[in-house]
């Protein structure tokens, strides 16, 4: 094997270059993973943007989180996962020490361990990740589908603890991947789903992902008022989803959902907003304000049984193949808002 590959790297904002960088070594436990399929996503376009990630990595950094491919090599000690495997990998493992996940909430680890590095041909997983969330894949499914089980994994997070149901009504507030995503899942779960957003060929993606209603939302239309005419009887959806990350949406979703609902602040906005709530609603009538944020073991391995078998298909929300050697300006289009998630190739040869 070659020690040297090439990878994206990370050197700035709105700089990112191909190199020959060296092929990571392995301390024991860790796994070598020789890409098949990286695809882009909005976190990679915010690092892209701003030049950095406070939390996951410092420029010069290899970046990009969202890989499948086969195992190339294994480090050092016992492995339950051999060369050649077929595979998929979480972004991340907690500690499974600590006491938020001593408590099962694995999300709020105290030592939540991150890798980057996907946009390279080849990969170190670490050996904790290698060890808690490093999945075999299924029959059939192929590296381009399951590079997406990270991001559905957090949506498969968000919907199960926004407790929906079947036949309740399901507002969600932004239709990029992760909106989409939420409509295909809420839509499974048997709800009636209503999507929201400012571009009419999303919004058919969301009619044909199982939305039962969409909403185009112009410059001037009241959010919380449009979320309620398409609830039943006018009263506002049982539970909000706010995917867009924009205060304004945010505070749409909380005036909007009904009374004994729940609005789950899926998106996050940036750093140091703040949002208006009426408290006294909150109060009187009994509204849930929550938040998910990321994804545990369990939902890794849920996301990865939807796309095995056939009942998640995000075949639709991969818009785009390009060679690694693109990835600069894939990156670029994304920052104009163009495209859904692109699947980067290292080699720029098509893999199945």
């Amino acid at each position: 094997m070659s020690r040297t590959m090439r990878a994206a790297v990370l050197h700035g904002r709105e700089d990112v270059r191909i190199e020959d960088v060296p092929v990571p070594r392995l301390e024991p436990g860790d796994v070598l993973i020789e890409t098949r399929a990286a695809l882009t996503c909005g976190t990679d376009g915010k690092v892209f943007r701003r030049g950095y990630h406070a939390k996951m990595l410092v420029p010069p950094a290899l970046f990009g989180h969202e890989v499948s491919g086969i195992v190339a090599e294994v480090g050092p000690g016992p492995h339950g996962i051999e060369p050649g495997a077929s595979v998929v990998a979480a972004n991340s493992a907690p500690c499974g020490d600590c006491e938020y996940c001593l408590k099962g909430r694995e999300t709020l680890c105290d030592d939540l361990l991150f890798w980057n590095g996907a946009y390279a041909e080849f990969v170190r997983i670490p050996a904790r990740v290698a060890r808690r969330n490093l999945l075999r894949l299924p029959a059939g499914l192929g590296f381009r589908e399951a590079a997406i089980t990270e991001p559905l994994a957090c949506v498969v997070r968000g919907i199960e603890e926004s407790r929906v149901v079947p036949g309740e009504t399901v507002a969600i507030i932004g239709v990029g991947p992760i909106g989409l995503m939420l409509v295909a899942l809420a839509h499974i779960r048997g709800a009636r789903v209503v999507a929201v957003g400012r571009r009419a060929e999303r919004l058919q993606l969301a009619r044909e992902m199982g939305a039962d209603a969409t909403v185009m939302l112009g410059p001037r239309d009241d959010l919380g008022d449009l979320l309620k005419r398409e609830s039943p009887e006018g009263r506002g959806p049982h539970v909000v989803f706010e995917a867009a990350g924009a205060p304004e949406a945010s505070e749409a979703a909380i005036r909007a959902v009904r009374k004994g609902g729940l609005v789950n602040l899926f998106a996050g906005c940036p750093a140091d907003s703040l949002i208006g709530i009426d408290a006294q609603r909150v109060h009187y009538e009994e509204l849930t304000i929550t938040s998910t944020f990321h994804h545990t073991p369990q939902d890794i391995r849920e996301a990865l049984r939807l796309l095995g078998t056939g009942t998640m298909d995000p075949r639709s929300l991969i818009t785009a193949e390009a060679p690694l050697e693109a990835l600069p300006q894939v990156l670029g289009r994304m920052a104009q808002g163009d495209g859904l998630k692109t699947m980067i190739v290292p080699g720029g040869r098509d893999r199945p």
